[in-house]
């Protein structure tokens, strides 16, 4: 029974339908004596609704219940990756050797461990190890192509592999990581013409459409767009994948309209979608809808706020030294991760979270204060934002980033939070003051062309010790600068507890 419960509850987390399967594992777990199936399966379950600190309360059940399970302890070491628990994931993964499991998913899951230790050399061995047992296995040649591309700067050298790979064994999944690493690495023309490659071969694959939508869209091929993401909207009507596809054409078509219907569709079944409330607000923008001044409120959601030091530091000042050198020490690679926002700089490895660094454990001690005055000053209300506001939270990934000169992010959103943030411990002074408000957190602007154009609807300037708190769905982005200088922060997300 509790084999197919399982079978059951994979092919409804397959099929987009995590909480229809919550409905049939929530009671097979309930007893006191539950099958160690059962408790993997409404693990899966809960991650895929994003719950992953409760699925691993049921993954560390399961390897209770049964120690020899080497199944049980990779889905462990797996839930507690994505908790960036490194080190807990990178125990339960060598249990899991130890017990004779060489999975790829498991070297994998080790290569990521590793990589959040800032074990780094020992990270690329794992993910070789799991290509050497999986030649064609996309996941690890993303990590591997990402590690490398960290670590050198070197596009020829993060796309070696890759390209090995696709030459042997030619697949869409492939085709499309490759494109993705190329478009990452500052060769978008290079990207587009490998995916319109690719879909000659596989004419009707999905997922080259979205891609190769997604590339022509930023190369301003706005009709070919459209046609793209239609296909394969097409073929599955209300996929979220599509349907952000499908979105981001019309809004570069000018098409706001269709956008709009399809999006409300959407947040009619998940109303707090970071995704589709970003491209509703955008489409809402477009058409003078009411729901972009609902959604993109600026002067209640946008919050900047000082933050005190905490105990141990008499004044900000003195902290914010502190702080800033306990960061320069985990900023060891010399490139932006190639799957966020970043361009020209450098993100931790590591999550700040499980950090022992007095300054940086103070950092969450002072950010309390900010946070709940925040939620208790936006209350609660109908609106997306407000509806979630339980008045309690929780911090969803912590990590600090460098940019250089030159360096800026992406107007982007953060799809797994509630609120996101930037606190800003090192800020470049000179191109602050330039016209061009060089430096500047902006809000409002889309990441994707839109027909007219959209610019931002508001620019905060950054303060050393302030910290902006705002929507998960809000676009947000960084003015490029050119001084100089140093811009450092850190950043997490807030989910509601």
């Amino acid at each position: 029974m509790s084999i197919e419960l399982n079978r059951t509850a994979n092919q409804l987390i397959a099929q987009g339908r995590a909480a229809e399967a919550l409905r049939l594992t929530e009671p097979a777990v309930a007893g006191d004596t539950v099958a160690v199936t059962a408790l993997n399966a409404h693990a899966a379950v809960l991650k895929a609704l994003d719950r992953h600190a409760e699925a691993a309360v049921f993954n560390r059940r399961a390897v209770q219940q049964d120690p020899k399970d080497r199944i049980g302890w990779h889905n462990l070491a797996a839930t507690l990756c994505d908790l960036s628990d490194y080190a807990g994931a990178r125990k339960a993964a060598e249990r899991a050797f130890r017990l004779g499991l060489e999975a790829p998913e498991t070297f994998l899951v080790s290569g990521r461990a590793l990589q959040g230790l800032a074990m780094f050399d020992g990270a690329e061995r794992a993910f070789r190890d799991a290509l050497k047992r999986r030649p064609d296995y996309v996941d690890a040649h993303r990590d591997l192509a990402q590690l490398i591309w960290m670590r050198t700067a070197d596009p020829d050298l993060a796309l070696a592999g890759l390209e090995t790979a696709v030459a042997a064994h030619p697949s869409p999944a492939l085709a499309a990581m490759q494109a993705m690493v190329l478009e990452r690495v500052g060769r978008p023309r290079d990207a587009y013409d490998v995916l319109r490659q690719a879909l000659g071969r596989w004419p009707g694959d999905a997922r080259l459409q979205v891609a190769a939508a997604g590339a022509a869209s930023d190369l301003g091929e706005t009709d070919e767009a459209v046609r793209l993401a239609e296909a394969a909207w097409a073929q599955a009507p209300g996929h979220p994948q599509l349907l952000e596809s499908v979105c981001t054409a019309w809004l570069a078509a000018g098409r706001p309209r269709e956008a709009f219907e399809a999006l409300g569709t959407r947040l009619a079944i998940a109303p707090h979608d970071q995704i589709a409330l970003a491209f509703r607000a955008t489409a809402a923008r477009m058409l003078g809808e009411p729901d972009y001044e609902r959604l993109y409120d600026y002067d209640a959601f946008v919050r900047p706020m000082a933050v005190e030091p905490p105990k141990g530091w008499a004044s900000r000042e003195a902290w914010l030294t502190d702080l800033s050198a306990s960061l320069h020490r985990l900023h060891k690679l010399k490139s932006h991760p190639l799957e966020n926002s970043l361009r020209h700089g450098s993100q931790t490895a590591q999550s700040l979270r499980q950090s022992d660094d007095p300054a940086i454990k103070g950092f969450f001690e002072a950010i309390d204060a900010p946070i709940r005055a925040y939620m208790a000053a936006i209350g609660t209300g109908p609106d997306p934002l407000r509806a979630r506001n339980t008045g309690a939270y929780d911090i969803r990934g912590a990590w600090s980033v460098r940019l250089k000169p030159g360096g800026w992010h992406v107007d982007h959103i953060h799809p797994q939070g509630w609120l996101s943030s930037a606190f800003y411990v090192e800020t470049p002074t000179a191109a602050l003051d330039t016209p061009e408000r060089e430096g500047w957190i902006r809000f409002g602007q889309p990441r994707h062309r839109t027909t007219p154009p959209l610019d931002a609807g508001r620019h905060v300037r950054p303060e050393p010790g302030t910290l902006v708190l705002f929507p998960s769905y809000m676009w947000h982005g960084t003015v490029p600068f050119t001084s100089d200088e140093s811009r450092m922060t850190i950043a997490f997300d807030v989910v509601p507890a």
